[in-house]
């Protein structure tokens, strides 16, 4: 499996959680909002292996973008959701033609 379809996983499983009304929400503001911070830099890095594999990086684009505005309560937890599924759905999708080729 590439590392870049790794990262998708991961940051997809990160944002699933911060999507949790109660638990995601809890975690960012318990943590002065640096878990966004985090988040930005970990879409970040799997933006630049995606791109260097040649993959999809749509969802790290998302991604940066959900941790720029991820504070707004609200929108912060719709962003969450649809970059938890964007992402999920893109390591399935590449984790499924890797086990083709």
């Amino acid at each position: 499996m590439k590392f870049s379809t790794i990262l998708k996983w991961l940051t997809g499983g990160c944002e699933a959680f911060l999507a949790i009304p109660l638990a995601g929400g809890l975690f960012i503001f318990s943590s002065g909002w640096s878990a966004l911070l985090f988040m930005f830099v970990f879409h970040l890095i799997t933006l630049v292996v995606s791109v260097k594999d040649k993959r999809t990086y749509v969802g790290s684009v998302l991604g940066m973008i959900t941790s720029a505005i991820g504070a707004i309560p609200v929108v912060g937890w719709i962003m969450h959701t649809i970059t938890a599924i964007i992402l999920l759905i893109d390591a399935g999708r590449s984790t499924r033609v890797e086990k083709k080729a």
